[in-house]
């Protein structure tokens, strides 16, 4: 963690201020130390006068000079302040600054380290906040998503069940309108086949078929007179016969066959006078003339 410039420069302040207190109190006690020096020895005020030898030949009286006082001796001065400190004092005192000073940078190093610890804690934090953020962000931005695909996804099931609704509407629709159509187209036709069969025209058309497959026939010789039988013919658009059963018939094999042939060889079938009496199924009496 960076150290901030604030809290360097509080250092370097404490530690200069403790360092000149170290220095302080040493030039303190080496001055004391030095003025303290030991005090100068009393001497005794004596006055004398100088005699001349000579004088004392004749003696003489002479009033002595009257003896002056003698001034008390001036007291000792007492050292003012604090005695000076021992080395072993000033070592002491050094060492108590020096543990302050450790003291002081201890606790400068601790507060760094606290607020080191605070702040890793407080980036530590806002890191947890920002991800938790950003998660709450993710799943909020995953569920819109989600919430959008499935709308999406059931407005678009709604359009297909309308669209097929809707065709299956109009399917019915068209279904029964066709329906409708061929009722009446088949109305129309029955009607008209009703018309053509009442006025003889199926009759005719009828009539053209069994001669046609009567002049075709190629008699057996064991075919004998009164041939009767009923023959089941059946054919395409344009008269082309595919197929050709007899039913009640009163001849022999030979006869029987020989009346298939000839329907076969009839074909194409001439075709009727109106489109709308077409059968493709056609039941046919095969009655020849002896």
């Amino acid at each position: 963690m960076a150290e901030r410039r604030g809290d360097r420069w509080i250092s370097i302040a404490q530690s200069l201020l403790l360092h000149a207190v170290i220095l302080g109190l040493i030039a303190y006690g080496w001055w004391t130390f030095r003025d303290r020096s030991p005090p100068a020895p009393h001497t005794l005020a004596i006055e004398a006068t100088v005699v001349d030898g000579r004088s004392l030949a004749r003696p003489a009286v002479r009033t002595p000079p009257p003896v002056k006082p003698q001034p008390a001796p001036e007291p000792e001065p007492e050292p003012t302040g604090p005695p000076a400190p021992t080395p072993e004092e000033l070592a002491q005192r050094a060492q108590a600054a020096q543990d302050a000073a450790d003291r002081a940078e201890r606790q400068v190093q601790e507060k760094r380290a606290a607020e080191a610890d605070e702040k890793r804690q407080a980036d530590v934090k806002r890191q947890a906040e920002e991800q938790r953020h950003a998660e709450e962000k993710r799943q909020a931005e995953e569920k819109r998503k989600a919430e959008e695909k499935r709308q999406a996804e059931e407005k678009r099931q709604a359009d297909e069940k309308r669209i097929a609704e809707e065709k299956r509407k109009a399917e019915e629709a068209r279904l029964r309108e066709q329906r409708e159509a061929d009722l009446q187209h088949s109305l129309a036709a029955e009607e008209h086949v009703m018309a053509a069969r009442s006025n003889g025209q199926l009759a005719s058309w009828e009539a053209q078929i069994q001669a046609r497959i009567q002049r075709a026939w190629l008699r057996p010789p064991s075919a004998r007179t009164g041939i009767d039988c009923i023959v089941y013919v059946t054919q395409v658009p344009g008269g082309e016969v595919v197929n050709v059963r007899l039913g009640q018939c009163n001849g022999d094999a030979a006869v029987r066959e020989s009346i298939q042939a000839a329907a076969f060889r009839a074909s194409p079938l001439p075709p009727p006078p109106d489109p709308a009496l077409f059968e493709r199924n056609l039941e046919i009496q095969f009655k020849p003339v002896d």
